[in-house]
């Protein structure tokens, strides 16, 4: 893990996507991060060792959806499957399928595995699948603004984890999209899907990934907008908890609304023409129960910059 040392910085944006408005000022405490998202090889030595099965991996109960669609009625996840032309980018079910069989260790369907990609992050995991592996190493989910905070790597109001140039004096820094979404990716930083979490150079606090390869959960609820600045240099909101638990409706229902979090990060699916949020002010929500090829997350520790961290 990584010492972040806290401070107070300006999260969200005024400049792009209109739910990481307003920018506002915000104070955090030091805390540690996990030098990069959790890996497949972490998460499986979880699963081994308390028996945790995803909910991906669990076919859901239509009790629980109300008027759920009788065909989606088995345990899967939502996978990515590139078009092969044109579509409406408002539609994302046209790249966009629940697919039967998907999970942690199928991360692209049945006949996928993960032997090779034990470096990578582990995907296909839902909200509370990232909570009880974070419970099991002794460790939390970090809040949005703890996230943020880290991810900008001490360069406060900066476009990018790493500057304001997306690829500075022509380097890729982080897994995105290079192509037209979502059906050209000419894969120019040299990863058509998931990369090795430490492929792409650290921020400034030593932090892998905080941007692209994979979103990642927080702790915090979703709401469509910042709050604004606080009207007093005294009064910054320090260790903010953001949102509230409402939720939208669960796609393959009519009726069920389901509680939304926060993630961020952006992934390998963000590309210039969709999607611009690889940058440490984009947010995105996402329903508790959801889980995607392209979702992981990483742990954090609050606690004095002392204290003594062991190997998992």
């Amino acid at each position: 893990m990584i010492w972040i040392p806290g401070g107070t910085f300006r999260m969200g944006s005024d400049k792009h996507y209109p739910e990481e408005a307003p920018a506002h000022r915000v104070t955090v405490d030091g805390f540690w991060m996990d030098r990069h998202p959790v890996t497949n090889r972490q998460f499986r030595k979880f699963v081994k060792a308390t028996g945790h099965v995803t909910v991906a991996e669990i076919t859901p109960d239509p009790k629980d959806y109300p008027g759920m669609l009788p065909h989606m009625v088995y345990a899967g996840s939502l996978m990515f499957l590139p078009p092969n032309h044109p579509v409406n980018l408002r539609d994302f079910s046209q790249w966009w399928t629940f697919a039967k069989g998907a999970d942690w260790r199928h991360p692209y369907g049945l006949r996928s595995n993960i032997h090779a990609l034990g470096n990578h992050p582990v995907v296909h995991v839902a909200f509370s699948d990232a909570l009880a592996y974070a419970k099991w190493v002794g460790k939390d989910l970090p809040t949005e603004a703890e996230w943020e905070f880290a991810a900008r790597g001490g360069l406060d109001g900066a476009e990018f984890a790493w500057g304001d140039e997306f690829t500075p004096h022509g380097r890729h820094m982080a897994n995105t999209w290079q192509g037209e979404f979502p059906r050209q990716n000419i894969n120019a930083d040299g990863f058509e899907r998931t990369s090795p979490v430490t492929a792409f150079p650290p921020n400034g606090y030593g932090l892998y990934d905080m941007v692209g390869n994979v979103w990642e959960w927080t702790a915090d609820w979703y709401s469509p907008r910042h709050e604004a600045d606080a009207p007093k240099a005294c009064c910054i909101p320090k260790n903010p908890r953001g949102g509230r638990e409402d939720g939208s409706y669960d796609p393959r229902t009519t009726n069920v609304k389901i509680p939304q979090k926060v993630i961020k990060g952006g992934s390998h699916l963000c590309a210039p023409n969709y999607c611009r949020r690889y940058r440490p002010a984009a947010r995105h929500a996402e329903p508790v129960d959801t889980s995607t090829s392209h979702l992981g997350f990483r742990c954090i520790m609050r606690g004095a910059s002392d204290a003594l961290l062991t190997g998992e």
